[in-house]
C-alpha cells in the first residue's frame, strides 16, 4: 500500500450493512471499514483477538457478561475466544483490523 486512504471517501463506496469492506493491508492484517446497523450474530474469533474503532456513530459489543458502549474515536479489543455481538441502533461506521484470513462470523460463519 503506497498511496493514502479516506475512510470517509471509502464509506461513502457503499450502503451495504454488515459488508467488510478491505481498505488496506498492514502486515498479515486486513484494514477493514464497515457500516453497521440493527444486531449482528454471536460468535467468537478462536485464533485472534477482534479490534473495534468507531469512526461514526455509536456501537455497542455485547459480552456475555456485559455491554461495552463505544462512541465515536473509542475503540475496544474483543480477546480471542469471547463470544461478542456487536450492534448499533442507528448507522455507525467501524475500522476493524484482523488477521487476513479471519472469517466475519468466527465460529458461526457455517
Amino acid at each position: 500500500m503506497d498511496t493514502k486512504v479516506n475512510l470517509t471517501e471509502e464509506l461513502a463506496r457503499f450502503t451495504e450493512q454488515w459488508s467488510p469492506h478491505v481498505v488496506g493491508r498492514l502486515n498479515d492484517y486486513k484494514l477493514v471499514v464497515v457500516k453497521v446497523q440493527g444486531e449482528f450474530v454471536w460468535h467468537t474469533h478462536g485464533e485472534t483477538d477482534e479490534l473495534f474503532v468507531v469512526l461514526r456513530g455509536r456501537v455497542t459489543i455485547q459480552l456475555r457478561d456485559r455491554d461495552v458502549e463505544l462512541a465515536e474515536g473509542e475503540l475496544f479489543v474483543v480477546p480471542r475466544g469471547v463470544e461478542h455481538c456487536p450492534k448499533a441502533e442507528w448507522e455507525a461506521h467501524v475500522l476493524l483490523i484482523e488477521p487476513a484470513n479471519t472469517a466475519q462470523k468466527g465460529d458461526a460463519a457455517q
